[in-house]
C-alpha cells in the first residue's frame, strides 16, 4: 500500500470541511469533550498543535463529527 493510501485509510471517512455542513450529524459536546480526553492522554497526540500523529487532524475538530473515529480504534 502506498503511503498516500496508507493515509487516506488513517483519515477516515470525514473531511475537514465536514464541519461547515450543517446536513453533517455532529456529536454531542459531552461525547466531543470525552474523545478529546481519550486523545490528549494518547502517546501520539501532539499538544503543541492538537494534531494526531496518525491522521494529521486537529482534533478539536474532528471529534465533533459524529461518523469520526480514532485511527488507532480508540473511539
Amino acid at each position: 500500500m502506498s503511503a498516500w493510501s496508507e493515509y487516506k485509510k488513517k483519515l477516515g471517512e470525514t473531511r475537514p470541511w465536514d464541519l461547515l455542513d450543517p446536513n453533517i450529524p455532529r456529536a454531542t459536546e459531552t461525547d466531543a469533550d470525552a474523545r478529546l480526553s481519550i486523545c490528549e492522554e494518547c502517546p501520539d497526540f501532539i499538544k503543541l498543535t492538537k494534531q494526531c500523529k496518525q491522521c494529521g487532524c486537529i482534533m478539536p475538530a474532528k471529534v465533533k463529527l459524529l461518523a469520526s473515529t480514532c485511527p488507532l480504534g480508540k473511539w
